[in-house]
């Protein structure tokens, strides 16, 4: 699948120190997968953030299109009860 980032995406990616890569491997195969308003879809997955010695929540928001996969915005959040949703 191709992959499009934004340019507040790539900022995010920049300024939050995320790993470019993290996030196509997330897009990919992500651990959840969740409905999100405006028909975007939001991945996440659980991971051990070596910065922040700590297990984080990355999280990426966008639009699936017909071929590709629209990165609106990337972030990485310790608030993982606020996000994960339990099966």
């Amino acid at each position: 699948m191709k992959i499009i980032f934004s340019e507040h995406a790539l900022f995010e990616i920049e300024f939050r120190k995320i790993d470019k890569e993290e996030v196509e491997r997330l897009i990919e195969n992500p651990m959840q997968k969740l409905p999100a308003k405006k028909n975007r879809i939001i991945m996440q997955k659980r991971y051990n953030d070596d910065m922040a010695h700590k297990e984080m929540l990355l999280r990426v928001i966008g639009e699936e299109l017909e071929n590709a996969f629209h990165v609106i915005t990337v972030y990485k959040t310790s608030k993982i009860e606020k996000y994960w949703k339990e099966d």
